[in-house]
């Protein structure tokens, strides 16, 4: 078995027992479903409503709104057991630490009342819509636009890649209010279904996109067509504080990114060293070959310091003290030597890596795209550079 972690310094008593938990009902509940949900193509409803049944959803919101009353650190143990557990279709990081927040610290106390109580039971599922066909990691020049019209706005404009497309009714959709440029951007959430559940006017679903890895992921596309949001949709006080607001929220999305790939890791490593010790090779084990113990040590080493830099990350954003350039970093390094642990685990199974019914191939496939969402390793890296 690999060697044990060092302790995490920001884990507390109540942060090991939610990681006991949350590992039994990953374990008991969804693993077994795991071929269900990749031949779907998303985990559907249910099992977002039985994740607010079970206290996974919104854990790090405040228990006014009917969050868990925690901090980021309890969403970063669902994390990292969902990683553990190999469940990367499950958006439920983004819906409870990414659009939670954004609601949370930007949202009018009407607002919050409405939605967050309802993202905490999985009733409503969140999606944040950022990237556009033509635009990536280059956010301030999106194309989607809303125009004023008496109390609402008439919302147009396409977006591509957006985790929990399929399943989500609550969407923030990154924006053009104003002119070219960083101040003419806002947030607006649009709510898919009316009161009345009728489907709102203008708004589609394209595809649920079909990808290399991440194949129980709901991945789409997403029309709007004059959508009318209303006005007491838009998220802050005024128009124009859109970029701003995804600024300051981004150091913590790409630090979901990091913490989710060292759980991933995590679970590479356990699967190849049981492997390579009961593989047979030329009369004896993978394991005897001086050749694999020496990589497996080189990956153990890679894991325990990932695992230490991810660590000091989450002690640093508990305290507030985790900047934009070093989450910046810390999704770049950590996501790189998560592609290479999982390639020189691969490896190491021979042709069995290569076959799906192996967890190693699945870890493998859904571990490339961690380089290129939430801002591709290249533009964290010029980031950062702008920083030192």
């Amino acid at each position: 078995m690999p060697l044990p972690l060092f302790p995490s310094v920001w884990m507390t008593e109540e942060h090991r027992m939610l990681q006991d938990s949350v590992r039994r009902f990953m374990n008991d509940r969804w693993v077994p479903r795991a071929a269900e949900f990749r031949e779907a193509g998303l985990m559907g409803p249910d099992t977002w409503r039985d994740a607010g049944a079970n206290g996974l959803l919104c854990v790090g919101l405040p228990e006014e709104y009917g969050g868990g009353g925690g901090d980021f650190g309890h969403e970063a143990v669902i994390l990292l057991e969902q990683g553990r557990a190999n469940l990367s279709g499950w958006g439920g990081g983004l819906h409870s630490a990414i659009v939670g927040p954004y609601i949370l610290h930007y949202g009018s106390e009407e607002q919050k009342q409405r939605w967050l109580p309802k993202m905490a039971t999985g009733e409503l599922i969140g999606a944040i819509a950022m990237t556009e066909p033509g635009t990536g990691s280059d956010l301030q020049n999106v194309r989607t636009h809303a125009r004023r019209d008496g109390d609402h706005y008439l919302l147009s404009g396409a977006k591509t890649f957006i985790t929990n497309g399929q399943n989500a009714n609550l969407i923030i959709v990154v924006c053009r209010t104003g002119d070219a440029g960083a101040k003419g951007m806002s947030l607006l959430v649009v709510e898919t279904e009316g009161d009345d559940g009728k489907p709102t006017r203008g708004f589609r679903r394209g595809r649920n996109l079909d990808k290399v890895g991440m194949k129980a992921q709901d991945t789409s596309e997403l029309f709007f067509d004059e959508v009318r949001v209303p006005t007491a949709n838009l998220l802050g006080p005024v128009e124009g504080s859109g970029f701003a607001q995804l600024m300051q929220q981004l150091p913590q999305e790409r630090l979901i990114i990091a913490v989710s790939a060292i759980g991933a890791m995590e679970r590479a490593l356990d699967e190849t060293v049981a492997y390579v010790k009961q593989r047979q090779a030329f009369g004896k084990t993978v394991w005897d070959f001086q050749n694999t113990r020496f990589k497996l040590a080189e990956v153990q080493s890679t894991v325990l310091a990932t695992r230490a830099f991810v660590d000091a990350c989450l002690a640093a954003h508990l305290r507030g003290e985790l900047d934009p350039a070093r989450a910046a970093l810390a999704k770049s390094w950590v996501t790189e030597q998560q592609c290479q642990v999982m390639d020189e685990c691969l490896q190491l199974f021979g042709g069995y890596g290569y076959m799906m019914e192996y967890p190693i191939a699945e870890l493998y496939a859904d571990a490339r795209v961690q380089r290129i969402y939430g801002g591709t390793n290249e533009i964290m890296k010029e980031l950062a550079s702008r920083s030192m």
